[in-house]
């Protein structure tokens, strides 16, 4: 009735110790069985009962034995041994799981690791070193499988922080039945060739400081843009709608003098107006001067002919001595005029009064 059992384990740890499980509740409902087994082979075998039971819930659904040959036979009888539920017969040497790999080692060079264990005792052929790696941009472990005890890897970025383990694993189908390696190695951290405690530092504060520095830029590139649209509106405000004076501060007489009386101040200033023009008007300069004409028809009379004018509607000295003032160094080229007749002067001529 064996061939109806399911769920039945077999492991071998490191040809030492035998491990058989069973589901009790599936297999045997009704039965709290016991075990036996032996290593014996031909006809006198000896049994021995199970020194050490798993238990599930009070049921016996396992037993775990000392390793002591390579040929092993079990079997599984009702509680008081009267009637057997199951027997087996295999080779222990197809079911065994290695131990960790031990004094685990790494050698950094450049960007290469090798990584290598001690080698152990029995079935070295048997075994192979696996390692595995990843950094914290790796969703997913990177395996590498060599012969023991020794794997190397390349390509590793020195900038980066790798997390490592190693386990043993049995040859499939040539040395075991069942696909079964070792417990992973604690799990070690490496960076540029130096152990650390953890790879969390390598991301952790690293994208802590580009957030804050990021958020820091952003908040002042929007300062910036702030301040340059700020000023840009004030200048577009000003050319579009330019501020209107007031006119209390341009005519700033017209409401303090005149209190608003527009006429009144209208009046003063043209006055004001006038009374400045007259004062900056230069006088009008109008003289007499002695005149010499040639007349080179008449032979007989050579010399100056002078002729003497004076000033129209006046006769009086001091006018006379005022007009001769103003009119002393008249401009260049300029015309003056003397009862009515009009004469060109430069900056040589002078009149004599």
């Amino acid at each position: 009735g064996w061939k109806d059992v399911t769920n039945i384990k077999i492991i071998n740890f490191n040809n030492e110790n035998m491990q058989i499980t069973w589901a009790a509740r599936e297999n045997f409902p009704n039965e709290n069985v016991s075990f036996s087994y032996t290593f014996d082979e031909g006809k006198q075998k000896v049994w021995k009962p199970c020194p050490s039971y798993l238990l599930d819930q009070d049921h016996n659904s396992g037993c775990i034995f000392k390793t002591e040959g390579p040929t092993l036979a079990m079997s599984i009888r009702n509680s008081n041994g009267s009637k057997e539920l199951f027997s087996k017969k295999l080779k222990a040497d197809f079911y065994i799981k290695p131990n960790r790999p031990e004094n685990v080692t790494f050698f950094w060079k450049e960007d290469t690791v090798t990584v290598s264990c001690n080698k152990p005792e029995k079935a070295v052929r048997c075994l192979r070193l696996e390692l595995q790696y990843k950094s914290k941009f790796d969703e997913e472990w990177q395996s590498r499988t060599s012969r023991c005890c020794s794997v190397e890897e390349q390509g590793f970025d020195p900038e980066k922080c790798y997390s490592f383990r190693v386990r043993l694993k049995r040859l499939v189908p040539h040395c075991n039945v069942v696909n079964y390696s070792s417990d992973w190695q604690a799990e070690t951290f490496w960076m540029n060739g130096t152990l650390v405690d953890s790879c969390d530092y390598d991301t952790t504060p690293q994208s802590n400081t580009v957030i804050a520095l990021s958020c820091l830029l952003a908040v002042l590139l929007m300062m910036l843009i702030l301040l340059i649209l700020l000023c840009k509106w004030k200048r577009l405000q000003k050319s579009v709608m330019p501020a209107i004076p007031d006119p209390k501060y341009i005519f700033a007489d017209l409401f303090n003098d005149h209190n608003g009386n527009f006429q009144e101040w209208i009046d003063k200033s043209d006055h004001a107006v006038l009374q400045t023009k007259l004062e900056y008007e230069e006088p009008e300069c109008i003289t007499e001067a002695e005149i010499q004409h040639e007349d080179e028809k008449n032979s007989d009379k050579q010399g100056p002919l002078e002729k003497i004018f004076t000033f129209s509607g006046s006769g009086e000295t001091n006018d006379l001595q005022a007009a001769q003032i103003a009119c002393l160094m008249p401009v260049s080229n300029a015309t003056a005029s003397f009862a009515g007749v009009q004469i060109l002067m430069n900056e040589d001529m002078y009149v004599t009064l």
